[in-house]
């Protein structure tokens, strides 16, 4: 487990530094995915969370889901090119449950990629810390709060 600034950040995903969404493989040539940990915590209280709908495309650095905070206003974007299979029903309900669980309950989609290149530019295993903090070093996520 990487830990970077007190926030956990499993090695058993593989992570959108970018992004920072993490995304977990299924077994089944599908994928779970949601906020980090450090993003989350960003984000404030969570009091919307708009998935796109099931079975639609989504391109790679564009908006697979939106999400609306105390602190945050924007979309969570996409590691690679894919289609929607499920959504986190729970993160209608209750979008608290996204800064709450990150890695658990508060997961936001089941994605199944459009190509066998997908794991590219993400990062996984031990290379995690390091690369999160070599990001959160260069300040470019504040160019993306609202």
């Amino acid at each position: 487990m990487a830990i970077v600034q007190g926030y956990e950040f499993p090695e058993d995903r593989l992570y959108d530094i970018e992004n920072q969404i993490w995304y977990l493989p299924l077994g089944d040539g599908t994928l779970r995915a949601g906020f980090t940990a450090w993003s989350a915590a960003l984000m404030g209280e969570v009091l919307v969370f708009t998935p796109k709908r099931l079975g639609h495309s989504f391109e790679k650095d564009r908006w697979f889901a939106m999400v609306e905070g105390g602190k945050w206003i924007g979309a969570a974007r996409a590691g690679f090119d894919g289609v929607i299979v499920a959504q986190n029903e729970g993160l209608i309900d209750k979008p608290e449950l996204l800064t709450k669980g990150p890695f658990g309950d508060g997961w936001m989609l089941i994605v199944r990629p459009a190509g066998p290149d997908w794991r590219a530019g993400l990062v996984t295993g031990v290379d995690v810390g390091p690369a999160v903090e070599a990001w959160i070093a260069t300040g470019s996520y504040k160019s993306r709060a609202g």
